[in-house]
């Protein structure tokens, strides 16, 4: 086809070439022209050539046009003395794959349009395909689905140095469809496998982009939700995999764990653990196979151990996990950076469900008190405010532990048998230990503080104090709640000196040094 500088002209001549090849099969020849624009440099060309294509071969298609079964080669065909119309079929399905392989190319073209246009033609192809099989049924009534092709729409998704995440934003409305999510969830978990293995260092972009993927499919919670199809079918078959919760479930869980398996970057294990309790664990098929991935998340330290206890928590609370040393390594995780992390509320939320059972022997429990009062001496006001309620709340569950509040001579500061650096809660020796770190807060500077650590001079209320409104409260909603207080009538005694003059008083220290003239 000669190059047209003029886009109208340009389309134009597509449309014209696209109706000859439709109208007569003698014009087959002129699917080279088209085929050819696919490669040129100029987005608008591109774009116009992948619509001429896809009304092309999706005529093709509905029309039975192209050779069903194993394509033959190419040469083998045209050479042999077979019909015209089979060597029509096949060397037009020769094309149609050509075509498709270049429109994957073009998921990884500059422009986003381009990407888009490409994305939408393929997912096309995969439904028409899918009414109109290229492959041969294995026997009667027996599910079709274009895999390859689809197969290679998920590999393109997927790429290894390019960031996707807005073209899975477009695929996502796809993923609302039964069948592409069940048959998405097992390209993504082929496709990472061979990445994996194929390669020694796998690029964090890749990574992104599969997470990105994995966290749009979400399947529904009851049988009579997998009835949404992409590709249409005359009447669903009970015996298809695709028609069932529990296949769909199975493989949401190979391609987790498929994922999971691999070192992960710590900022995507952080990720995944964000969503693993509510989002990942509630459909696998047996959730308690994420307990290696979460026992290691939870070996680390830090920030990714805090987000590991939510999915423990389901584990054990749920699905009757034995996890040994859990609350050794628990209260390992009470650290001076546990008020400061990001995730502080959901960690003080989970480590109140875990204390909250009475049958927690009583060293245990006055170990994590002990621990929370030590910290609570360097920790802001803000966090303050929720971890004095907590400590109570542990004293009000467990009385035996009220030994540490009620100690008639508790033992010198500096000769307390508390052992802050012992790691086992059951050698820490805090039931021999007392709350006096709470008397020392009810000199706190803030009032609201000194209020909250003074509860423990009274006796305690059987009722516990729910934290839950406290768990995210900030420095900022403090500061603007005390300015919405209004001002009493008293006098508030403040601690200062009285300005007198421009550099104070006579024998102050600046008027000493400093005079204005």
């Amino acid at each position: 086809m000669e190059r047209v500088s003029d886009p109208c002209g340009a389309r134009r001549t597509l449309g014209r070439l696209l109706e000859a090849v439709l109208a007569s099969r003698a014009e087959a020849n002129a699917v080279f022209d088209i085929l050819a624009v696919l490669q040129s440099e100029d987005q608008e060309e591109i774009q116009d050539a992948v619509r001429a294509c896809s009304r092309l071969f999706g005529a093709l298609l509905e029309r039975g046009e192209l050779f069903v079964g194993q394509l033959p080669p190419e040469e083998t065909v045209m050479a042999g003395s077979q019909g015209a119309t089979r060597k029509y079929k096949v060397w037009m399905r020769h094309r149609y794959q050509s075509c498709c392989n270049r429109l994957k190319e073009l998921l990884a073209h500059p422009s986003f349009q381009v990407k888009e246009l490409a994305l939408s033609t393929l997912m096309k192809f995969v439904q028409l395909e899918g009414a109109h099989p290229l492959e041969k049924p294995k026997w009667e009534g027996n599910y079709l689905f274009p895999r390859q092709l689809f197969k290679s729409v998920v590999d393109g998704l997927l790429p290894l140095e390019e960031d996707h995440s807005l073209l899975l934003s477009q695929f996502r409305e796809y993923l609302e469809h039964d069948d592409i999510r069940y048959h998405t969830m097992q390209a993504a978990a082929n496709t990472v496998a061979r990445v994996a293995n194929g390669h020694p260092e796998v690029p964090l972009t890749f990574w992104n982009n599969v997470f990105t993927l994995l966290c749009a499919v979400s399947l529904p919670c009851q049988e009579s939700g997998i009835s949404n199809f992409y590709v249409k079918h005359a009447e669903l078959s009970d015996k298809w995999k695709v028609t069932h919760l529990k296949e769909h479930r199975r493989a949401f869980q190979l391609m987790w764990l498929g994922f999971l398996k691999h070192k992960l970057p710590l900022s995507l294990c952080k990720k995944v653990l964000v969503i693993m309790h509510d989002s990942i664990l509630p459909h696998l098929a047996q959730p308690s196979l994420m307990i290696d991935f979460l026992t290691r998340a939870y070996d680390i330290g830090g920030a990714i151990s805090l987000l590991a206890l939510n999915g423990l928590f389901i584990l054990i609370h749920k699905h009757n996990l034995e996890y040994p040393d859990f609350y050794r390594k628990l209260y390992g995780l009470l650290d001076p950076s546990v008020f400061h992390v990001k995730y502080r509320a959901r960690f003080f939320h989970l480590a109140d469900l875990f204390l909250s059972s009475s049958h927690l022997p009583a060293y245990l429990v006055a170990a994590f008190a002990k621990r929370l009062s030590r910290l609570a001496l360097t920790a802001p006001p803000e966090a303050l405010l929720m971890v004095l309620p907590f400590i109570c709340n542990l004293l009000r569950r467990h009385p035996a532990c009220r030994v540490l509040v009620h100690r008639p001579r508790g033992p010198e500061l500096d000769a307390d048998p508390y052992d802050p650096d012992e790691e086992d809660p059951a050698k820490s020796r805090a039931l021999e230990s007392s709350l006096w770190e709470l008397q020392a807060l009810q000199q706190h500077y803030y009032p609201e503080v000194s209020k909250a650590a003074s509860v423990i001079n009274q006796v305690l209320s059987v009722p516990e104090v729910s934290i839950a409104p406290l768990l995210e409260l900030t420095a900022f909603e403090i500061f603007e709640r005390d300015l919405k207080k209004k001002k009493g009538s008293e006098a508030v005694p403040l601690e200062f000196i009285p300005a007198r003059g421009l550099l104070g008083q006579r024998d102050d220290l600046c008027n000493q040094h400093f005079a204005l003239s």
